[in-house]
């Protein structure tokens, strides 16, 4: 059943005379159930250094992901999410990208362009649909959870108007939400959520990369959470006062992630694992380590891990450790949590 506005809600909605018209004017045409996913990510090498144009290595986590579902509403849209549950045109400014998305998702299907230059959404503009959020991602880790959901609302959100839905187009709408979170996103976010394989991220473009054998790893989570922002601003200052040192530490771990490109296809895990150890290093002299995170990173060390290191921006978040296998994956989030970790996960990419 297509949900439609009346004549009277459809003139409530419209722009006043010389007002720029928001990302949605209609409501999203809902003719069935929607249901959209996404997986969580790590960065595995090459953090920081893709802010200054060098390459870097994601990876999917399956294990962990978001399911959106869309519904008609029969009245005033709600959202209901483990952040808040509640009408959608009262939620709050911190879930601006959850609205974002829905909105960017519903001037996609009327064939209209996202407005995303961060003006305030007019709540009468906001569609009849009732939307659900599940998440097991962790919000704020460095784990891809608001690309997530990005891509989750999207999908859910084509799949209730029975419209298609391309790569292009996805990466596009996730960067339309990621853009409300974060500013200017890179882009590897968007690109790694929604790829089943490891990708090689450099300068906006995504190249899958083939495991020789599986890539098993402990993802360790701080329980404090990053700032991508402020590990950013602060590698720019480091990088203002000292630039050729600062600059030098950014090409090595640019270097670090290429060379294990070559790792990664022939299955050498070991090597992976020192590439790893090697990086947290650099990512401890620029200042975006923190006394938990080395902490976290040393127990697994002790354990046998052949590397760990932080993901993402840093000054909180995550870890992940290379384990040899599944029982010693186990034996490092034993090991991880006695260093302080509040949750451990055991993450398999599998080989192709």
């Amino acid at each position: 059943m297509t949900s439609r506005r009346t004549d009277a809600a459809s003139a409530a909605a419209a722009p006043a005379a010389g007002q720029t018209p928001h990302i949605a004017e209609a409501v999203v045409p809902v003719l069935r159930t929607g249901h959209g996913a996404a997986h969580a990510k790590s960065i595995l090498l090459g953090e920081h250094a893709v802010v200054y144009g060098a390459p870097a290595i994601a990876i999917p986590i399956h294990e962990l992901e978001t399911i959106a579902t869309v519904t008609a509403a029969t009245g005033r849209g709600t959202l209901d999410s483990d952040l808040y549950t509640g009408p959608l045109d009262a939620a709050p400014e911190r879930l601006r990208p959850v609205l974002t998305a829905l909105l960017a998702a519903s001037a996609r299907i009327r064939g209209a362009e996202p407005d995303d230059r961060g003006t305030p959404i007019d709540p009468r503009l906001i569609p009849a649909v009732d939307l659900q959020i599940r998440s097991t991602i962790p919000h704020e880790r460095g784990l891809g959870s608001s690309a997530a959901v990005a891509a989750a609302i999207a999908r859910a959100v084509h799949d209730a108007a029975e419209r298609p839905l391309d790569s292009d187009a996805l990466f596009s709408l996730i960067q339309t939400s990621e853009r409300a979170a974060h500013g200017n996103p890179s882009g590897i976010d968007a690109r790694t959520v929604t790829s089943p394989v490891p990708i090689r991220f450099d300068r906006g473009e995504a190249v899958q990369i083939t495991l020789g054998s599986p890539l098993i790893l402990t993802v360790a989570d701080t329980g404090s959470s990053g700032s991508t922002t402020q590990a950013v601003g602060g590698v720019r200052a480091r990088r203002e006062q000292a630039p050729r040192e600062t600059d030098a530490l950014l090409n090595r771990l640019a270097q670090i992630a290429e060379g294990a490109i070559a790792d990664l296809e022939s299955g050498a895990v070991e090597s992976v694992g020192a590439r790893m150890r090697e990086a947290h290093g650099i990512l401890h002299r620029v200042g975006v380590s923190s006394d938990r995170l080395d902490a976290i990173v040393d127990a697994a060390h002790r354990a046998e891990s052949p590397g760990a290191k932080l993901t993402g921006g840093g000054l909180g978040g995550c870890v992940i450790a290379v384990a040899r296998d599944t029982a010693h994956a186990d034996a490092l989030g034993h090991a991880m949590r006695r260093a302080g970790a509040q949750h451990t996960w055991t993450v398999e990419v599998p080989a192709e």
